[in-house]
Order: C-alpha cells, then sequence, then structure tokens
C-alpha cells in the first residue's frame, strides 16, 4: 500500500513537470494562384521560430507553444472558412497567425468576436490601422502607408510635383492610394492622374501614356504588376523619361522568370520585361536586421536564422529545385516576420502567464468567453518591444501596427541595389553614396527626369522679316502725308486747291497718318511689352485706325456727301446754276467749308464717344490663346512647345466689335452708293469730287473684305497683320495718289502760273456779260409787258366808248318811238271799265292778237286800253 502512495506520488510529480500544450491558429497562403502566397517561406519560418521558443529556457517553462494552420490562398473566404475550423474544432486556440492583407482583414474583424488576439505577418493593409474595426489586432508587417512618406519625401528631394498612381482594385492598394493622397496634398504634390484596374490593365497604363504621367506609383500584387510592365514595354514607358516606384516587398526575379511568364501567359518575352523593368525603385519597410551578426532576443543572428531558414526549405521537396537555381519562394523577403510575430506571440503568453500564475490561473484557464485573460494578453502584446530578425520590434498602441525603417532600392543590371533609407519617426532620408560620394541612383538619361513634359510657350509673334517692311513703308507714307500736307497749305491759293476745300484735305491726310501709324502698335513684339502697359499698347491700333478712319475717310465723305446734296438740290430747283463744258454739266455753287467740318467732326465725335465708353465699361485686357503642342527639335529634350498666341480683348468683346463694324459698314456702304449717284457730277468749288469717289470706291471694297477676314485668322499673328496692314497700306497710299498726287504734279508743271486762273479771267469777264444782258432782257420784258398793260387799257377804253355811242342811239331810238305812239294815242279808245250791258270787262276776255296800250288818262280813276 505505501509503495501504491509512493509511485502514484511520483506519477504525479512527473506530470506536473510535463508542459502543457497551448496552441496557436494560423492561416498560410501557400498554393493559390492570385495575390500573396507568401506562406511558402513563411510557414517554415514560424516553424522554426516555435522550436526556438519550446527551447528557450526563460520562455513558456510550463508550456508548450504548438501551431495548427491552414492554407488560406489569399483568399478572403478561404480565410474565413478556415478561421472556423480552427476555431471550431479542438484543441483551443489562444491566438491567431494570419498572413496576407485580405485575409487578415477578414479573420481580424471577426477574431475580435471570439476574443482572440491576431497578429498579421504579412498583411500591409492601410485599413487593418482602424482601431475601432480591428481591436485586436496586431502585424509585424509594416503598413503599406510606411511607404508614403518615403515616396513623398523621395518626390521633394527631386522636385517631382505632378504623380500619377495606378493600382489594382483591392481594398489594401485603395487606401494605401488614399493616404498617398493625404501626404502628397500635405507637400504641395499633386496626385493628378488615378488609373484602377481589376484584370487588364492595358486601358490604364494607355491613359497614363495619354496624359503624360512620368512619374508613376504602381500598387498591386506580383503577378498584375508583371502585366501591368509588359503593357509598359508595350507603350514605350521606360527609359530616360519615366521613374517607376513599385512595391518592394515582389521576389527579386519577379520580372523575368520564365515560369511565372510562361504560366500567366505574359505576351512579352523575358528580355522585353528585363529591358521595361530597369531602372525602377521600391520601397519597402525594412524586413531583415541590416546587423547580420547582431543576436537578437532569440539568442540567433540574422546570418544564422538565414541559414537554418534555407536548410528548412531545403528539406521541402516543393521548394528545393526552386532553391537550386538560387530563387526563393515566394515569402522569402518576410520570413523574418513571420519569425518574429511567434516570438511576439510568445513573449505576450508568457508575461500573461506570469500575471495569471499570481492570479492563482494559468493559459489554459482561457476559452473563448473568458475576455478577462484576452484583455490580458492584449495588453501584453502591446508593451511587447524586443529585437528580432527583422529588427526593433514594437507596435504601436493606437494602432497595433509595426513601427519600422524603410529602404529604397533601384533595380539596376537586373539586381536590386539598396540607395537609401528613411526613418519615418525622425523624418530622415539617408542616401548610399559610393566611395567617391556619389549616390548610387542610376539615371537612364544622366539625370533625374522631369515630373512631366515641360511645355515651354512659344509666343507666336509678327516675324520681323514681315514686319519691318511693312513698318518702313508705313513711315515713307507717313512722310508723304506730311509733305503733301505743307504743300496742301503753302498752295492753298492756286485754284486746283483751293477750289478741292484744302482744310478737308488736312483732314484727310491726317486720318491717313494716324492710320499709318497704327501698323506700329499692330505687329510690334509684344514680349517687349510690360503687364502694365500691355492693354494700352494693344488698344492703340484700335483708336489709331478709328479716328484715322473717321478723319480720313470721313472728310472724303463728306465731299461726295456735298456734292450728292448740290446734285439734288440742283435738279430739284433748276437748272440755272448748272453750266455744260462741252457736253458735261459743272453746278456752280458756292460750298460752305463748316459744313464739311462739322460732319467730319460728328464723325470723330462718336468715335471718341464709342471707343472711350468701351474702354470704360469693358476695358481691353491680355488673353492667352493656346494650340496644339508639338516635339522639340531635339529629340533628346524632354520639351514640346506650345504655340501662344496673346491678344486684346474684352469681356464681351464681340459685341463692341460688331457695334464697330456696324457703324462703319454704314458709312461704307453709303459711301459707295453716294460715290455711285455722283459719279457723272462735276462741282466747281469740289473740283476733286470724281477722284474722292474712286478713292471711296477703293477703301470700301478692300475694308469690307478686310474686315470679316481678320474675324476667321486673328489668331494668326503673321497673317492678321500682313492682312491688316497691307490693307492699310494700300488704301492709304491709294487715297495719296488718287486725291493729292494730282494735285501737286499740276502744281509742279505749272509753278508760276495755273493757266486756268486765265481760263478764271475771261469765265468771269463772261458772267459778267451774262449778267448785264440777264438785266437787260429783264428790263426788256418789263417794257413789253407795261405796253401790253396799256394798250389792253386803251381797248377797254375804245369798247367802252362803243357802248356809250351805241346806248346813246338806242335811247334816241325809243325816243322817237315814244313820240309815235304817243300821236296815235286817240285812235279807236273806248271805256274798257263798262262792257256793252254796262258790267266791267274782264282781261280774260280781251281779244288775242291786239296790242293793248294802258295808260292813266289825267282827270280819271280808271285805267283806258287801246287796242291796235
Amino acid at each position: 500500500m505505501f509503495l501504491k502512495l509512493v509511485v502514484c506520488l511520483y506519477l504525479a510529480c512527473v506530470a506536473a513537470k510535463e508542459p502543457q500544450q497551448i496552441y496557436l491558429a494560423g492561416t498560410f497562403p501557400i498554393m493559390g494562384s492570385e495575390g500573396w502566397q507568401g506562406g511558402q517561406a513563411c510557414l517554415p519560418a514560424a516553424e522554426l521560430a516555435l522550436e526556438d521558443v519550446n527551447r528557450s529556457p526563460h520562455l513558456l517553462k510550463d508550456y508548450k507553444l504548438s501551431l495548427t494552420s491552414k492554407d488560406d490562398m489569399c483568399d478572403s473566404g478561404l480565410g474565413a472558412y478556415a478561421l472556423y475550423q480552427l476555431i471550431y474544432k479542438a484543441p483551443q486556440k489562444v491566438m491567431i497567425l494570419s498572413g496576407c492583407s485580405t485575409v487578415c482583414t477578414t479573420i481580424a474583424e471577426a477574431a475580435s468576436q471570439w476574443n482572440l488576439v491576431t497578429v498579421c505577418y504579412g498583411a500591409s493593409s492601410p485599413a487593418l490601422s482602424n482601431r475601432n474595426r480591428f481591436p485586436t489586432l496586431f502585424r509585424t508587417h509594416p503598413s503599406a502607408t510606411v511607404h508614403n512618406p518615403t515616396r513623398v519625401t523621395v518626390f521633394n528631394k527631386y522636385k517631382w510635383q505632378r504623380i500619377s498612381v495606378i493600382q489594382e482594385a483591392e481594398e489594401v492598394f485603395a487606401t494605401t492610394l488614399d493616404d498617398l493622397e493625404r501626404e502628397a496634398k500635405a507637400q504641395n504634390i499633386e496626385i493628378f492622374n488615378r488609373q484602377i484596374f481589376k484584370d487588364d490593365p492595358s486601358a490604364a497604363v494607355a491613359n497614363l501614356k495619354r496624359q503624360d504621367a512620368r512619374i508613376i506609383v504602381g500598387l498591386f500584387y506580383p503577378k498584375p504588376a508583371r502585366k501591368v510592365l509588359c503593357e509598359i514595354y508595350k507603350r514605350k514607358m521606360f527609359g530616360p523619361k519615366y521613374v517607376w516606384f513599385f512595391i518592394g516587398w515582389y521576389e527579386d526575379d519577379w520580372f523575368k522568370r520564365k515560369s511565372y511568364l510562361e504560366e500567366e501567359k505574359i505576351e512579352c518575352t523575358q528580355e522585353q520585361m528585363i529591358e521595361a523593368a530597369e531602372g525602377h525603385f521600391t520601397t519597402e519597410a525594412l524586413m531583415w536586421n541590416q546587423n547580420t551578426q547582431e543576436i537578437t532576443a532569440s539568442g540567433r543572428t540574422v546570418a544564422q536564422f538565414n541559414e537554418s531558414l534555407l536548410a528548412k526549405l531545403r528539406q521541402d521537396d516543393r521548394y528545393a529545385s526552386t532553391l537550386a537555381r538560387n530563387l526563393m519562394p515566394e515569402g522569402y523577403l518576410e520570413a523574418p516576420l513571420a519569425y518574429d510575430a511567434v516570438w511576439a506571440m510568445a513573449l505576450a503568453l508568457n508575461e500573461t502567464a506570469r500575471i495569471l500564475s499570481a492570479q492563482g490561473m494559468s493559459l489554459v484557464d482561457y476559452n473563448y468567453d473568458n475576455k478577462a485573460i484576452a484583455d490580458i494578453m492584449q495588453q501584453q502584446m502591446e508593451e511587447v518591444k524586443f529585437l528580432g530578425i527583422s529588427g526593433s520590434v514594437a507596435f504601436s498602441q493606437e494602432t497595433g501596427d509595426r513601427m519600422a525603417w524603410t529602404k529604397i532600392e533601384q533595380l539596376i543590371n537586373q539586381k536590386y541595389e539598396v540607395v537609401g533609407y528613411y526613418d519615418q519617426r525622425t523624418n530622415n532620408l539617408t542616401w548610399n553614396v559610393d566611395s567617391e560620394g556619389n549616390e548610387l541612383v542610376v539615371w537612364a538619361g544622366g539625370k533625374p527626369p522631369q515630373d512631366r513634359t515641360i511645355i515651354l510657350p512659344d509666343l507666336q509673334t509678327v516675324s520681323p522679316g514681315l514686319y519691318y517692311p511693312l513698318l518702313g513703308i508705313s513711315l515713307i507714307g507717313i512722310i508723304a502725308a506730311l509733305i503733301l500736307l505743307v504743300v496742301n497749305n503753302k498752295f492753298n491759293y492756286r485754284r486746283i486747291i483751293m477750289y478741292s476745300h484744302p482744310s478737308c484735305n488736312n483732314l484727310v491726310l491726317l486720318g491717313i497718318i494716324l492710320c499709318l501709324l497704327a501698323t506700329i502698335p499692330l505687329g510690334i513684339d509684344i514680349q517687349w511689352i510690360s503687364d502694365d502697359m500691355f492693354p494700352v499698347v494693344c488698344s492703340a491700333p484700335k483708336w489709331l485706325l478709328s479716328i484715322g478712319f473717321s478723319l480720313g475717310y470721313g472728310s472724303m465723305f463728306t465731299k461726295i456727301w456735298r456734292v450728292h446734296r448740290i446734285a439734288t438740290h440742283t435738279k430739284t430747283k433748276g437748272e440755272d446754276k448748272i453750266k455744260y463744258i462741252g457736253k458735261k454739266p459743272m453746278i456752280n455753287t458756292q460750298v460752305v467749308p463748316w459744313k464739311l467740318w462739322s460732319m467730319v467732326g460728328c464723325l470723330v465725335a462718336a468715335d471718341i464717344l464709342f471707343l472711350a465708353l468701351w474702354t470704360i465699361i469693358d476695358p481691353l485686357h491680355k488673353q492667352i490663346h493656346k494650340f496644339d503642342t508639338y516635339d522639340s527639335p531635339d529629340t533628346e529634350e524632354d520639351v514640346k512647345y506650345e504655340p501662344q498666341v496673346w491678344v486684346c480683348r474684352s469681356d464681351y468683346h464681340n459685341i463692341w466689335l460688331g457695334l464697330t463694324y456696324a457703324y462703319k459698314g454704314l458709312q461704307l456702304i453709303l459711301g459707295l452708293f453716294l460715290a455711285y449717284e455722283t459719279r457723272s457730277v462735276k462741282v466747281k468749288q469740289i473740283n476733286d469730287s470724281r477722284l474722292v469717289g474712286m478713292s471711296i470706291y477703293n477703301v470700301a471694297v478692300i475694308c469690307m473684305i478686310t474686315a470679316p477676314v481678320t474675324l476667321v485668322i486673328s489668331d494668326k499673328p503673321n497673317a492678321t497683320f500682313a492682312f491688316v496692314a497691307l490693307a492699310d497700306v494700300f488704301c492709304c497710299f491709294l487715297s495719296l495718289a488718287l486725291v493729292f498726287v494730282p494735285k501737286l504734279v499740276f502744281i509742279v508743271r505749272h509753278p508760276g502760273h495755273d493757266p486756268r486762273e486765265r481760263e478764271d479771267d475771261d469765265e468771269r469777264k463772261k458772267l459778267e456779260q451774262e449778267a448785264k444782258l440777264k438785266q437787260i432782257l429783264k428790263e426788256n420784258e418789263e417794257l413789253q409787258k407795261d405796253i401790253a398793260d396799256k394798250d389792253h387799257k386803251i381797248e377797254l377804253l375804245r369798247k367802252h366808248l362803243a357802248m356809250k355811242k351805241e346806248q346813246k342811239e338806242k335811247e334816241e331810238r325809243e325816243k322817237k318811238m315814244l313820240e309815235e305812239q304817243s300821236d296815235n294815242n286817240n285812235c279807236r279808245l273806248r271805256n274798257v271799265g263798262l262792257d256793252r250791258a254796262g258790267e266791267p270787262l274782264t282781261r280774260q276776255e280781251s281779244l288775242r292778237g291786239i296790242t293793248v296800250l294802258r295808260g292813266q288818262v289825267p282827270g280819271q280813276d280808271t285805267t283806258p286800253e287801246s287796242y291796235l
């Protein structure tokens, strides 16, 4: 009996010394075809860590840490399924170890519901930094956002302000890009082009090419990265003009391994992929301690770990052949992260066990409903800090993220070279240099490329070969006009000038001078003009041409208008002011000069008022019209030239221009009409009216052609200047030739005496004689009228006398008749008052056909009648 008791006590002691099993749940992407399959190297690293943890005398003395794992293939659905299998199948799990971002996102969000702490060794998604969504998550893989400060710092170093991004349609990359945009915006860097693709990146890369992307960040897994790289080659988006930034955790031969290219049916050859990949940059959190001989918390150096890991990988037939060709399985770079993740979990569990031991509990007491022990585990994870194979390991309490350095690598001659490091905590960028102090970065063009095609303005100005000849011709015209102005005033007493209204001629010459002066600002090189003076210079042609037109054309228009009025007035009032020279009529009438001046003054005043309103209400300002760019003649320059034309425009320029053309066009049309109507009229006091009419014809036609054409070619400085200046010069010289040159030639030919002045004397005498003749004829006509009047009066008197005589004779005849009648009054008289019976007679009873004479018999009351 005593022996049995001793044996039982012994067995109990032995059982007490055996470590208790605690299990970790793990998912590793190994056999998948999409995404990151880093479990190939990370699972052996985790197993190596478990061996070292269980071998350590200072960690989990009474426990043995084991791992139950599943292949999630980097698929979130398979990851969730693996989680449920691991949780609901014995034994009890105390923590979860997971890999890629898509699976870790699913598992970490669900694990908190079972009070499980999750540690991810290969998840870089920035979304995992959300503590509200993932309260129990920690990760030894730095967040992808750790690359963004590095990238932005590099952008600033090379003064790249215009960045493009192409990303795979995955949450991890979308959130990374969002963070990159925030970082870039804080540094005044523009993410101007953002392309997203799912399976086929060809359209996205084509858009980058079309939008002239030069500095491009690529965010995608290795398999899409190869597709993108092939499109890069097809679009020739590599070489001295382009810089590409890829993710740094790809395998070193991700772009050229033939097995990948063949399996994924990449359309580019290995040589083409190598050519397109040369020179690109990668940013990667430091996953390997740079001091390979430094002893870490596990007791291993980095070199020892690497040797042990390779030995373990060689034991796996799946990777042995790959390692024989010096090709590492996927996840090799992240292997230290998986190793340190297991060590971080072991350290946290070790501290948790110590705390629970003080409370009379152990890790075995943990279950999925025991939140108290889970909180202790999480608290201890937050306090973990040690030197691991990947470097210093510590977690942010706010996000659970790993704090790490970032290294910058460049592919040089098909090999990744570390060219710099970035410490996010101190914002310090360190570039590696060679023995001569030169940076290790290699640029294909010998210098950093630009962040865009440099578009240099190619200001289109009037060609000097066109401007200066026309300017010279205009100056000659101005000098000629000044000479003619002197001649016009010096010889204004000569008939040929005097009868053409020299004051009006002065206005024509002044208008021509102003129009020719407009050539100077019209074609001047605007690069010489300051911004303050630009509106003044560019509005000068408008003022000079408008006022010059009103003075020059307005004076000729006024002359021809006056001729038309005189001709119309003469036709309505009679022919007395028309004389004929041969068969041609000449109107001889007085023309008052002030009437001509007043009309010209009204035209000029209207111009000044209109232009002043335009300038005040809607002032002219500089507008830059840009045209399609063209490549630099020097193919080595990354430069394109953009033709630009500086023009004067106001906000409502077309309206003002339309009003100008309307009333100026009305003048031209009316001038043409008047010139046509007076083509055969010659007025002595405006002796050059026909030449003025010819000048109006030419000016009107040229202006009507020039105005609409200039609207069409306004964006072509040479064509516009040539068309306007030639039209201006032609009109001015034509007016000088038609209106003034004949006068000058006549004066030169007849310097002393004008033979036409003698004709004036003869004409004056003839006119005086004609006036005298008209006076005599008028007096003769008046005398004839007097004679005729007197003859008429005499005739009336004669008729009156004849009437008097006839009347007198008639009276005498009547008197004689009366006398004869009185002698016969006593014949056959009877009392007609009674009939035979003694009754009175009535007139009806009188005999017909008998003449009855009635009369009063003196002394009787009755009236006797006599019947003859």
